[in-house]
């Protein structure tokens, strides 16, 4: 027995147990009271329309989850900010659907709704994926319309989108299934094919109240902009359903009849599990976040029979670079080694740093990928570049720039996975979000920021403590001792993976056991994209 692989699987199953009860609480989306009255008027919720939508049986994943959590607390919350967003498959068809929860806010939209309805757009985009709405707003969140109407990346790029989007043959299909009002009109009826329920779905720029204020014009908002209006006298809306099901059975029946696209080509073989038992990542991850292990044995437990071939396997040892196939689908895996390596020449180097020779076999490897179109996978557990005198002078700077050259101009896909820390440029090195991984999840472990929370507590508390000093009072080792414990605690709160999640800096707060689903559907999403750009690094720094 191995004392402390179960201390670490005690550990890591609580943070996957700790998930799956704050995903059930996000789930009921504006509350049970919430639901039972949106059922009363014959509706179905965000989250029953896409699950009837999609194929049974057949896998999923969740985009955006966590977002908005814990935050917009003085104005009641913003579950899931206020929407439900999946990819799935839809008669056989890979799909991205957005789904409008009108639980939450009547379906009104946020700073982070905005955010949220963008990041599917720009999935859907970038993966040349067919996108579904389900419309159910009330429109901006008036009392934050500052916040989510005038700037570049808020509500009105949604539609500048879907022209776009519209240009580039990506089918779009939507369903107003209640409320769309104002802006928010314009989306379904920017789509390609546009559905609304009977009685129970509207769409106008201004409803009855708003046109008796304007124009003193008395109407019901029915008349005004129901389903009979649209579709048969203004000519709107395209197709009339009875009730929410009925309008989902004409999506599944449009997108049954859409032609197959081209294909990128990446290479996809027979799946298999891997060899090694996939439960030991619980053991073999360890509790504290700077504590050592070896990543090849969590690799092995990802790829299909457990097999990976290492690039470069003797040189560069912080990092991890080689070829495996996940449910099939090739992949080429740049990965942190989280133990201490020794070189050739005898010299010790950290795990989870990333010295000169190790982000210059990174960027060989990535030049590689892209020469064989193999989409790329980055599982991160990383506290930076190597420091010192002597990673200075052999360029530490200089090769770490060639790496994020070639993760920022890399053409494959690339996915990326934050095991464990994700700290300062080594986020960066190895694909943050700020180099449009196609799809970043975090596992429960994760901790996303420029420093680990000791190493910032501690900057933090000398400054604070000089600031105090300065104005004389008197800093005793018990009044060190709860300034750091306080600094530290807000801080480390700002550095969970739920933290990042609520805000969009990675989709989704993953179980590790659902890894190999999130990548090989990621694959699958963006084979449906040809590479049409050629892979240039441009000028580097030798």
């Amino acid at each position: 027995m191995d004392l402390n692989f179960n201390k670490n699987e005690d550990h890591n199953k609580l943070l996957a147990s700790d998930l799956r009860q704050r995903f059930a609480k996000v789930k009921l989306g504006g509350g049970q009271k919430r639901i039972d009255k949106h059922h009363s008027k014959g509706k179905m919720t965000a989250r029953e329309r896409i699950d009837y939508l999609l194929d049974k049986n057949a896998k999923s994943i969740e985009i955006g989850a966590f977002a908005g959590d814990e935050m917009y607390e003085e104005h009641g919350g913003c579950p899931s900010g206020g929407v439900v967003v999946k990819i799935g498959y839809i008669k056989g068809r890979q799909c991205i659907v957005v789904a409008n929860d009108a639980t939450v806010k009547a379906g009104a939209w946020f700073p982070i709704t905005g955010k949220k309805n963008l990041r599917a757009q720009e999935i859907s985009i970038e993966n040349r994926l067919p996108i579904i709405y389900l419309v159910d707003s009330a429109g901006v969140y008036l009392p934050m319309q500052d916040e989510i109407f005038p700037d570049k990346e808020h509500f009105g790029r949604i539609f500048r989108n879907n022209a776009v989007m519209s240009s580039m043959g990506i089918t779009q299909i939507s369903a107003v299934m209640g409320s769309c009002v104002a802006g928010g009109a314009y989306l379904p009826i920017m789509s390609d094919e546009a559905l609304i329920v009977d009685k129970t779905a509207s769409i106008f720029l201004a409803g009855s109240y708003l046109v008796k204020a304007a124009i003193g014009e008395s109407i019901d908002n029915e008349t005004l902009g129901g389903a009979t209006t649209h579709c048969e006298i203004s000519g709107v809306t395209d197709y009339k359903a009875k009730d929410d099901k009925d309008a989902l059975d004409k999506i599944k029946f449009i997108v049954d009849k859409i032609g197959d696209s081209d294909k990128a080509g990446f290479s996809k073989k027979e799946a298999f599990p891997p060899k090694e038992n996939e439960d030991d990542i619980f053991g073999i991850l360890p509790k504290e976040r700077n504590a050592q292990y070896d990543m090849l044995e969590i690799i092995k437990r990802l790829v299909d029979n457990s097999e990976f071939e290492q690039y470069k396997e003797g040189y560069g040892k912080t990092i991890l670079t080689g070829y495996a196939r996940i449910d099939g689908w090739a992949v080429g895996i740049v990965a942190n080694q989280r133990k201490l390596v020794k070189t050739k020449k005898g010299e010790m180097q950290f795990g989870g740093v990333i010295y000169n020779d190790s982000a210059d076999k990174a960027t060989r490897f990535i030049a590689n990928c892209n020469q064989k179109k193999i989409p790329l996978v980055f599982l991160q557990d990383v506290t930076g570049f190597m420091v010192g005198s002597k990673s200075e002078h052999g360029g530490i700077i200089k090769d770490g720039a060639k790496m994020v050259n070639a993760v920022s101009n890399s053409v494959v896909p690339k996915f990326t996975i934050v095991i464990g820390n994700s700290y300062g440029a080594g986020n960066y090195a190895m694909c943050g979000k700020a180099y449009d991984p196609r799809l970043i999840a975090a596992w429960p472990s994760a901790e996303l920021a420029v420093m680990s929370g000791n190493s910032a507590a501690k900057v933090l508390l000398q400054i604070e403590t000089a600031s105090l000093k300065k104005r004389g009072e008197e800093i005793t080792p018990e009044k060190e001792a709860e300034l750091f414990d306080k600094i530290k605690s807000r801080y480390d709160k700002q550095i969970s993976p739920y933290y990042a999640a609520a805000r969009i800096w990675t989709d989704a707060v993953i179980n590790p056991l659902d890894t190999r689903t999130w990548i090989s559907m990621g694959i699958e999403a963006a084979n449906h994209a040809p590479i049409e750009k050629q892979f240039n690094m441009g000028v580097l720094q030798v």
